[in-house]
């Protein structure tokens, strides 16, 4: 039995542009997506098809990007991180934005980084310990990179849910 992690969808890139979901890859998706653990004889029981086509399918969404890799998802407070926040981070241009993203790449502290429209060039979501973890990040990683210009933080006070998208509706 093969097991997956959980699932990262993309469907706007260049080449799953070119490739069209039928109903199957969907609900292969969909299955995957609930708990990506899902044996492959067992999604093939669900659709009503063979293991080796659901095999070949999930290889096919592999090949063109919408299925981008998985992951194991573990609790942050489980690990003693006790904070979560948000970073609205303006760059003094916004052409300096690969080079701080490189350099962002190497604080391990940020789990996502987003180019926006806006207020802000960057957004970013950073995991910490603590409140002094948090103020070294941002004193001493962030906000010594030359372009960053300054940061505003949001500290969340609970995750209420996380989803993926819905790709029976799509």
């Amino acid at each position: 039995m093969k097991y997956l992690g959980a699932f990262c969808i993309h469907f706007f890139d260049s080449m799953a542009s070119e490739f069209t979901l039928d109903r199957l890859d969907r609900k292969i998706l969909s299955i995957l997506m609930e708990d990506a653990r899902t044996p492959y004889l067992e999604i093939a029981r669900s659709c009503a098809v063979s293991g080796a086509t659901v095999h070949l399918r999930i290889q096919k969404l592999e090949q063109h990007g919408v299925i981008k890799g998985s992951r194991l998802i573990v609790d942050p407070a489980r690990l003693g991180i006790g904070i979560c926040a948000f970073l609205g981070i303006y760059l003094d241009r916004g052409s300096h934005f690969k080079d701080v993203v490189g350099q962002f790449k190497a604080i391990q502290e940020i789990v996502e980084c987003h180019y926006t429209t806006g207020m802000y060039t960057i957004f970013a979501k950073i995991y910490c310990r603590d409140t002094a973890h948090l103020r070294e990040v941002l004193n001493d990683k962030i906000q010594a990179i030359d372009a960053v210009q300054r940061t505003e933080t949001l500290i969340s006070l609970e995750e209420t849910f996380e989803r993926q998208i819905v790709v029976e509706e799509i």
